[in-house]
C-alpha cells in the first residue's frame, strides 16, 4: 500500500476542507511540542538550581496553557479527521452504488452481490482508521522530526547529527515490515469479502437449502472459511505486534545512543543542564511520530485495501447504453406514441462463445401485445435487458421514434417502463408501500384497485394488518406467487406506457394465473405489453407471438385476441 493513496483524495472532494483543518492542527501541534519541551527544560533546570517558584511561575502557567492547547489541537484534529472519513465513505458509497447500477445486472451477475455489499459496508468502514489516525499521524511524521532536528541543532549540533543519522532507520524498518503486511492484509480482506458474500448467499437461499437437506454442508463451508479468516487475522496481528516491537526497539536504541553521548558531555562540563534536558526531552519526540505512523499503518490497511477494490469497480467502463450522448434537440420520445424499432440487433456477453441474440428485427408499436416464447437460455430475458438498457447491443441499432436509444437519458427512458422480473424484490415494509414503490403519491384507493387488477386483493385482505402488513426481508413472509402478484400490482399502479413481464404466471396457481391473464388482456389500449414465457402453451396468446431459439427471433402464427371489457379503467 502506498503511504498516501492519491485516488482517495481525488474521490473525496467533500473531505478536503476537513483534511486542510487536520493538517493545520498538525502544524500547530508541532510548534506546541517544541514550546512544551523548552518550557519543561527551563522549569526542571530552574528547580534543580534552586530558582524560586515566583520566578518560574510564568513558565509554569505557560506550560499548563501549552498542554491544554495541545490536547485541544489533538482532539480537534481527530474530530475533523473522522468527519473527513465520514464524508469520504458517504461519497464513495454513493459513487459505488450509482456505478454498480449503471453497470447493470449483467455485471452484477459476474460479481457476487454479497461481496459488493461487504465492500460497501464493512470494507469502507475501515477508512475511519485511515483518515482519523493514520493520515494525521502521517502529517506529524513528516513535520515533527524535521522541526525537532532543527531545534536540537540550534541547541546542540552533535546531538542533532546523531538524531539525523539514526532517524532514517525507523522508516526503513517500517517499509520492510510493510511489504509483508501488505500481502497478509490483502489476503485477510479477500477472505472477509468471501465470507460475507458467501454468508449472505446462504442466508438468502436458506429455505431452499433446508428443503433439499443441504444446510449442513453449507454450514461446514462457512466454518472452513471462518477458520481460514481467523488464522489469517491472527497472522496479521502477529505481524503488527512484531513490527511494533521492531520499531520500538530501533527508537529505544537510537534514544539511548543520544542519551549516552549527552550524559558523557554533561559530566565533562561541555553542556549545560538545561540544554541537556531540552535534547533529552525532544529526542523521543523525533522518533515517536515515525513509530506511531508505522503502528497506524497496520490499522488502516484493511480500509485502504477495500478502497482499492472500490476504485477497481469505479474504473470499470460503463456500457454506452448507460452513458447517453447528447439528446436530439427539441425531440423527446414518448412510448405512448413512438415506435420502437430493433434493426439487426445482436448481443454477446463477455466470456461466452455463443451470442445471446442474433440479428433480431422487431417493430413495437404503441398498444402492441407481444408474447415472446422459448426455452430457458433462448434469449428472452436478454431482449428485455436491451429494452431496459441493462445491456448494450453488440451489433445493430435500436431506435425510438427515429431517435437512437443511446441518445435518450437512461432515467427518462426507464420512467416510461414498468418491469416485473422473474424474481421480484420486495422491501421490508408494508404491502401498500411495496405496491406504491414506483408511485409513492398514490392514494390507498388506487393501491387497492391495482391489487385487485393483479388478483392480489383477496389474500392481502386476509393478512393480519391488511395492506399495512409488513412483508419481511425480500417478502419472505409471503409465498412466491403472492410476491409475484404484489410486483404485478406495483407495475399496474405505475401505469407506464411500456410493460415488460418476465414469466408473470410462473409462480401462480391455475386460477390465479387465469385471473392475471384476463387482467393483462384488458390493459388500456395505449399501454404496450411485452410478455415472456417458456412456452406458448403456458399462457393465452396476446397479440403477436414470437419464438426465440438460440438468440434467433421468429414470428409464429397466433390469433389476435379481442380484449374483454377494460377491467382496469379505474386504474390511474
Amino acid at each position: 500500500m502506498k503511504p498516501l493513496d492519491p485516488r482517495l483524495l481525488r474521490y473525496s472532494a467533500a473531505a478536503r476542507g476537513y483534511l486542510a483543518v487536520t493538517v493545520a492542527l498538525g502544524l500547530a501541534a508541532t510548534g506546541l511540542i517544541l514550546i512544551q519541551a523548552s518550557l519543561l527544560a527551563r522549569l526542571l533546570a530552574g528547580a534543580a538550581t534552586g530558582t524560586g517558584l515566583t520566578v518560574l511561575a510564568g513558565a509554569l502557567v505557560a506550560l499548563v496553557g501549552v498542554l491544554v492547547v495541545r490536547a485541544a489541537a489533538s482532539y480537534g484534529g481527530e474530530v475533523t479527521a473522522l468527519r473527513a472519513a465520514a464524508a469520504v465513505k458517504s461519497q464513495l458509497r454513493r459513487r459505488l452504488v450509482d456505478h454498480a447500477l449503471r453497470l447493470g445486472p449483467s455485471w452484477l451477475a459476474r460479481h457476487r452481490p454479497g461481496e459488493v455489499t461487504t465492500l460497501a459496508t464493512r470494507g469502507l468502514d475501515g477508512l475511519d482508521a485511515y483518515f482519523a489516525r493514520y493520515l494525521p499521524q502521517l502529517v506529524l511524521a513528516c513535520l515533527v522530526p524535521f522541526a525537532v532536528l532543527i531545534r536540537v541543532a540550534f541547541a546542540d549540533w552533535i546531538s542533532a547529527v546523531v538524531i539525523g543519522v539514526t532517524l532514517p532507520l525507523i522508516p526503513v524498518f517500517a517499509i520492510l515490515v510493510g511489504l509483508h503486511t501488505k500481502t497478509v492484509t490483502q489476503r485477510q480482506w479477500r477472505l472477509l469479502a468471501r465470507l460475507g458474500g458467501h454468508f449472505l448467499d446462504v442466508v438468502e437461499g436458506l429455505p431452499t437449502l433446508k428443503l433439499f437437506g443441504r444446510g449442513k454442508p453449507q454450514a461446514e463451508v462457512i466454518g472452513a472459511v471462518t477458520e481460514e479468516y481467523r488464522a489469517t487475522t491472527m497472522s496479521t496481528l502477529r505481524v503488527a505486534f512484531l513490527s511494533g516491537f521492531v520499531l520500538e526497539l530501533a527508537a529505544a536504541l537510537a534514544t539511548a545512543l543520544v542519551a549516552v553521548e549527552v550524559g558523557l558531555r554533561l559530566l565533562a562540563g561541555h553542556m549545560s543542564y538545561q540544554t541537556a534536558l531540552l535534547v533529552l526531552l525532544l529526542t523521543p519526540e523525533a522518533y515517536l511520530p515515525l513509530r506511531a505512523v508505522g503502528a497506524q499503518f497496520h490499522a488502516s490497511t484493511e480500509g485502504a485495501a477495500a478502497a482499492r477494490d472500490v476504485f477497481e469497480i469505479l474504473d470499470t467502463p460503463v456500457p454506452a447504453s448507460a452513458t447517453p450522448n447528447t439528446q436530439v434537440p427539441g425531440r423527446r420520445v414518448c412510448l405512448r406514441g413512438d415506435i420502437i424499432t430493433l434493426s439487426g440487433v445482436s448481443l454477446a456477453y463477455p466470456g461466452r462463445d455463443r451470442q445471446a441474440l442474433s440479428a433480431v428485427n422487431l417493430t413495437i408499436r404503441p398498444g402492441d401485445r407481444i408474447t415472446l416464447a422459448g426455452p430457458s437460455g433462448a434469449g428472452k430475458s436478454s431482449l428485455l435487458a436491451l429494452l431496459l438498457r441493462f445491456a448494450e447491443p453488440t451489433g445493430g441499432r435500436i431506435e425510438v421514434g427515429g431517435v437512437d436509444l443511446t441518445s435518450i437519458p437512461v432515467g427518462e427512458w426507464r420512467r416510461q417502463i414498468s418491469w416485473v422480473p422473474q424474481q421480484p424484490y420486495l422491501f421490508t415494509t408494508s404491502v401498500a408501500a411495496n405496491i406504491a414503490l414506483g408511485q409513492p403519491e398514490a392514494s390507498p384507493q388506487a393501491i387497492a384497485r391495482a391489487a385487485e387488477a393483479a388478483g392480489a386483493a383477496e389474500f392481502i385482505e386476509h393478512l393480519p394488518a391488511g395492506y399495512a402488513t409488513e412483508v419481511g426481508e425480500r417478502g419472505l413472509r409471503l409465498s412466491s406467487g403472492q410476491r409475484q402478484q404484489i410486483a404485478l400490482a406495483r407495475a399496474f399502479l405505475r401505469d407506464a406506457p411500456l410493460l415488460l413481464l418476465d414469466e408473470p404466471t410462473a409462480h401462480l396457481d391455475a386460477v390465479s394465473a387465469l385471473q392475471l391473464e384476463e387482467a393483462i388482456a384488458t390493459l388500456r389500449a395505449d399501454r404496450t405489453l411485452i410478455q415472456v414465457t417458456h412456452s406458448q402453451n403456458q399462457t393465452r396468446d396476446i397479440g403477436r407471438l414470437f419464438t426465440l431459439d438460440h438468440g434467433t427471433l421468429r414470428q409464429a402464427s397466433s390469433p389476435c385476441l379481442a380484449p374483454p371489457p377494460a377491467l382496469l379503467a379505474a386504474t390511474p
